[in-house]
């Protein structure tokens, strides 16, 4: 292995895309943007066994080499930098994270970063983006469901779904436990992270267990870039250049019309579930 990999995921809007620029401080670190190489990894995964060539191929051959390829594949994704620390940043590798010890080199090379926050701000969050996207725009949710948008509830409730980012990210995240990868992930709360970066990252690094470096909390370039008219949200990833906290913006977002409701009962009842697990991995 030319690289060594990790992984960084987590709810959306949980700063994520602020711990990768953070990290690109390190001139020993490089993280992407968000990352489509792990789709593509499940593409060949789930497309190889349908060739008809390779369904006629000696089974155990084939499989050795599929193997092979897609290790290539993830490798050659970071070919382009010297860095030799490479986190790759998707929300839905936990999904896969079987399919990543198998490629990485065994369940104990697998290392994971999940951002975390408070659902009840990453729902606010989102309803923010919407509300800055909508004057001039639509997404892609209000598109395939438009009277459903019409309210903040119908909102909130479209955003927790299954398949939309949050309700698919939470749902990964708590299965990943599930399935036995607490020990291989390392929750970032983002109150920590804002409130606390220097011990933040401190933390990180153990895990990680690379070498530290100081880092410029006062001045934060960005160097992921990401084109978020593809997500349909204004400034999706854009990113403040000073670290420094954040109150609670759902009581000045939402109002009894949300508060009120079954949905927003399960929420907060799920607002901070890392917190259930978190301490027995650190």
């Amino acid at each position: 292995m030319d690289k060594k990999i990790y992984i960084l995921a987590g709810l959306p809007r949980s700063g994520s895309t602020l711990l990768a620029n953070i990290l690109a401080q390190n001139s020993q670190v490089y993280v992407t943007p968000t990352s489509g190489i792990v789709d593509m990894l499940v593409q060949v995964r789930n497309n190889w066994d349908r060739n008809d060539a390779f369904q006629a191929a000696d089974r155990k051959q084939s499989e050795e080499t599929k193997e092979r390829v897609i290790r290539a594949m993830l490798q050659a994704y970071f070919s382009h930098t010297d860095r030799p620390i490479c986190i790759d940043k998707n929300r839905y590798w936990t999904e896969y994270l079987e399919m990543a010890a198998q490629l990485l080199g065994g369940r104990d090379k697998v290392k994971v970063i999940v951002t975390v926050r408070d659902m009840r701000d990453v729902l606010a969050s989102f309803e923010s983006l919407y509300r800055k996207t909508s004057a001039l725009g639509q997404i892609q949710q209000e598109a395939n469901l438009a009277l459903k948008f019409k309210t903040a509830l119908g909102r909130v409730e479209t955003f927790i779904d299954d398949g939309q980012p949050v309700g698919r990210a939470y749902n990964a995240i708590r299965d990943a436990v599930t399935r036995g990868w607490l020990d291989r992930m390392y929750f970032v709360d983002y109150v920590d992270l804002t409130h606390q970066p220097k011990k933040t990252l401190e933390g990180i690094y153990k895990f990680l267990e690379i070498e530290p470096c100081e880092h410029d909390f006062k001045n934060v370039a960005q160097v992921t870039f990401e084109d978020d008219f593809v997500y349909g949200f204004k400034d999706l990833h854009l990113i403040r250049p000073e670290v420094k906290p954040l109150e609670p913006q759902w009581p000045k977002v939402f109002d009894d019309a949300v508060f009120q409701s079954p949905a927003w009962q399960n929420i907060e009842n799920a607002a901070t579930f890392w917190k259930l697990y978190s301490k027995k991995n650190k």
